[in-house]
């Protein structure tokens, strides 16, 4: 099992730019991303530059870091 990332929000970040950008995750996991950030929600769509993020652990299953890319022409 993964342990917990600490993820830092850049200026213009949204909360699934930044899950998708920094730990590779998509729009699946983010309940589970916001239940373990009290109060995230309440920041609004951008989140404040600097604001730290949570993401709990996940099994091996759901983080092996592989990206599937579909291209229109496959």
């Amino acid at each position: 099992m993964a342990s917990a990332q600490q993820l830092t929000a850049r200026q213009g970040d949204t909360l699934d730019l930044l899950l998708w950008r920094d730990a590779g995750l998509g729009p699946d996991h983010l309940t589970r991303v916001l239940d373990a950030n009290p109060g995230l929600a309440d920041l609004g769509t951008l989140l404040p530059l600097g604001t730290l993020v949570t993401v709990p652990a996940t099994s091996a299953s759901t983080a092996t870091g592989v990206r599937t890319i579909t291209q229109l022409w496959d």
